[in-house]
């Protein structure tokens, strides 16, 4: 039950080359797809939902060919966009029950049973009554991946489902998406590096339309140990740093920055190693890119 996505290519009418020969190999499970804003994860995610066609490329799951057979990959589908719409005045309940119905669940008796199931499983039953209107942002992003698991979906695709949601709201989504099963391709399209490293067993960084990297998180942080630096400066001296050193990133702490820099011998000037994390990779691996380095 793999999909795999072969040298997509979409350019916008308005000459942004969003997607630039993509290719993955996503097999069962949590696939953490990773990257800044305007990256090329929404693009890449609707295309695969078959909300829009690419330019070139193929893309398939299990024996469908997404693009040739949309309508047989939407039977098989789950979507939760980055935004998304729902109908404010009317209960959760009556809400899911609408949409189990477009997923193609007629019998009533099946359906009222199936929406119950999914109510508590986003743990919304006890206000599955109330107006989603009143919903907090994480309860409407619970009534979301509800809505989206109603067809017992193969291949679930979430994009951005944790920004701007509370710890305690984002913990929560993330505890379900973990709870999906493992027989079920599940998607994480994300900005948040902390997303990915908590519930992905394999991931691919984009940016600019283009992967960057992609395998097992643990592999991909072996690539960068024993070349990332770390040294604390006064906040006056940061530029001088960057413009000798490869800085991936920094941080205040106290008044003064945090540098962590990439070099694969001992840069020296007070610089001690670290053991590096998925972050250290992420802004690596982008700082390679806009530099038109190669990724090592």
């Amino acid at each position: 039950m793999t999909l795999r996505i072969d040298r997509i290519v979409k350019t916008y009418p308005n000459g942004v080359r969003a997607l630039q020969n993509i290719s993955l190999t996503i097999s069962p499970g949590m696939f953490g797809l990773l990257g800044p804003n305007g990256a090329g994860k929404s693009s890449l995610m609707r295309t695969i939902a078959t909300l829009q066609l690419p330019d070139s490329g193929s893309i398939h799951f299990r024996d469908i060919d997404v693009l040739r057979q949309p309508e047989k990959l939407r039977a098989q589908l789950g979507y939760l966009p980055q935004e998304f719409g729902l109908y404010p005045n009317m209960p959760a309940e009556a809400v899911l029950d609408h949409f189990a119905t477009l997923k193609g669940v007629t019998q009533s008796g099946e359906r009222k049973e199936l929406v119950s199931s999914l109510l508590q499983q986003v743990n919304l039953y006890e206000v599955r009554k109330k107006s989603v209107g009143g919903y907090s942002g994480g309860m409407k992003q619970r009534l979301g991946i509800a809505i989206a698991l109603a067809g017992s979906p193969k291949l679930l695709i979430v994009d951005e489902p944790t920004a701007g949601l509370d710890p305690t709201e984002r913990n929560r989504f993330l505890n379900l998406l973990a709870d999906i099963g493992d027989d079920v391709v599940v998607i994480l399209s994300t900005h948040i590096v902390e997303d990915v490293r908590e519930l992905c067993s394999q991931m691919a960084i984009i940016n600019k339309g283009q992967v960057v990297v992609q395998g097992e998180p643990e592999r991909i942080i072996d690539e960068v140990r024993g070349c990332m630096w770390r040294r604390t400066v006064p906040r006056a001296q940061t530029d001088d740093y960057k413009a000798r050193y490869h800085v991936i990133s920094t941080r205040m702490a106290a008044g003064n920055t945090v540098l962590h820099v990439y070099a694969e011998s001992d840069p020296g000037d007070g610089f001690v190693a670290v053991e590096p994390d998925l972050e250290d990779v992420y802004f690596q691996r982008l700082a390679s890119v806009s530099s038109g380095t190669a990724a090592r």
